[in-house]
């Protein structure tokens, strides 16, 4: 009898095995190495692989959830293509191509008439926001991945409840787990009591009930303001201190945050809508076409949203167009890096083919794994021609790429699989060579204070750590 129940167990295990592979190898938008990966781990881990896979095998925010988000994204498209005068035949026509891609992704054009700055540090990205949100005359909306109750983030507290209390509508949005210190806070409580309307973004509930109905680490990773759909911020900026204290050894965390006018402001504004309409019973959509006008003489820019309910390997797409499109120079900074082997490979024949290709990261990071996967990719780099240097002045947070002194793209994205395929996340990509240099010397700041990174170093490693760096890369696609 028990040698009966245990092979019948043994045999019911062998079949819950090959339903999970065969299910792996059947789901769509999945590249080859994430299947070899997961049916590793579940053949080579029976039971904690298949719990692995059911928790965290696929891209899943719910499905009521993401038809809810999807149904309103749609709406928001025919309401698109109305803001801002077509830029599109205002840049040079080897940059057109970028601009669709990244059409494609969001359904936003390229706008024309807009400006930009690039603000001093995150402190100063904090004091311009509350001096904007103290001017603010109709709306104030607010998203942000980590928002915590400290010193910036209690700045930004007060401006809005001023901001309510003058009547300007003020919706703020903030991650669940990113921004639980604060939704959990008197501080939440209170800007609700002052009027500020508060939504949490994917929320969490019960852990294990979560689990069932979808991902529980699919999370908004976005940092949008948008202030009377005119002014808006974009970059790697949460709204925080740089000393960052629920990681403080890692500090300071140092941002880049652009402020933009323009009608660029009002496809921000589209992102924030989308997030706010598909967690909230509240039509905001009408409020979506009042934005600031545009300036004859401002630049080109487009705002690129990508998410697990946008286009399969959108982030990585644009990624690798606007490396492709350079001509002489690539600059990246980017604080997590495990790419996929198109973007590999895209990196490599950036190189390879005569163009100066240049990436910073943080020297300390603080992900562990994602280090570990990140370094595992510096020999294949180093062998093409890539530049490498560890930033080592604190935690490099900055998310940006520019090519040829002449376009930009800042926001929230990493190059990583997280921001590839789990989280939502926030672009804008311009022309502009004023704002792209500034961008650029920023980014040559950090050089400066980067330690560059040779192959004969990477050499010398030893082999306990390239077995671990390569063992933790192999199982990227599962991260």
């Amino acid at each position: 009898m028990n040698a009966s129940i245990a092979l019948a167990l043994s045999a019911g295990h062998l079949l819950l095995v090959l339903a999970v592979a065969a299910r792996v190898l059947l789901r769509p938008d999945r590249e080859p190495a994430s299947r070899v990966a997961w049916i590793v781990v579940v053949i080579a881990l029976p039971l904690g692989g298949v719990i692995a896979y059911i928790l965290f095998g696929e891209v899943n925010v719910g499905r009521k959830r993401a038809a809810r988000l999807k149904e309103v994204s749609a709406n928001l498209q025919a309401l698109a293509q109305r803001v801002g005068p077509d830029g599109t035949q205002e840049v040079a026509e080897r940059y057109q191509a970028l601009f669709r891609v990244g059409q494609s992704i969001t359904g936003l054009q390229p706008v024309a008439g807009n400006s930009g700055t690039l603000l001093a540090d995150s402190n100063s990205a904090i004091r311009q926001m509350v001096t904007d949100i103290d001017a603010a005359r109709e709306a104030v909306h607010l998203l942000f991945y980590i928002w915590l109750p400290d010193n910036n983030g209690c700045a930004v507290v007060a401006a809005l409840q001023r901001a309510a209390a003058r009547g300007v509508t003020v919706r703020a949005m903030a991650d669940a787990l990113g921004s639980r210190l604060m939704i959990n806070s008197s501080h939440w409580q209170a800007m609700a009591e002052s009027g500020v309307h508060l939504a949490t973004a994917l929320p969490i509930g019960n852990p294990l009930l979560r689990a069932l109905a979808g991902r529980i680490d699919l999370r908004n990773h976005r940092k949008i303001v948008v202030i009377d759909n005119s002014i808006t911020y974009c970059g790697s900026q949460n709204c925080a201190d740089p000393e960052f204290r629920i990681k403080a050894k890692y500090a300071p965390w140092v941002d880049a945050m652009m402020r933009f006018e323009g009608p660029i402001a009002a496809q921000n504004q589209f992102l924030f809508a989308g997030d706010w309409m598909g967690h909230v019973d509240e039509d905001i959509s009408e409020t979506l076409l009042r934005g600031g006008n545009a300036s004859p003489a401002g630049f080109v820019a487009q705002v690129v949203g990508t998410g697990p309910t946008v286009r399969f390997s959108a982030m990585p797409e644009l990624f690798q167009s606007i490396m492709y499109a350079a001509r002489r120079e690539l600059l990246i900074t980017t604080p997590y890096f495990v790419p996929n082997e198109a973007m590999l490979d895209s990196l490599r024949a950036t190189a390879f083919r005569g163009v100066d290709t240049t990436i910073v990261f943080p020297a300390r990071n603080d992900s562990r794994v994602v280090a570990a996967a990140s370094r595992s990719y510096y020999a294949t780099l180093l062998d093409a021609g890539v530049k490498i240097f560890e930033y080592q002045g604190g935690l490099l947070h900055t998310k940006s790429l520019t090519i040829d002194g002449e376009v930009a793209l800042i926001g929230s994205a990493n190059m990583d699989r997280r921001s590839f395929d789990l989280n939502y996340e926030n672009n804008i990509l311009l022309v502009d060579r004023p704002l792209t240099g500034a961008l650029r010397a920023r980014q040559l700041q950090y050089i400066g204070s980067a330690r560059q990174i040779t192959a004969s170093e990477v050499d010398a490693w030893s082999r306990r750590r390239k077995l671990w760096n390569n063992a933790v890369a192999m199982l990227g696609p599962v991260l």
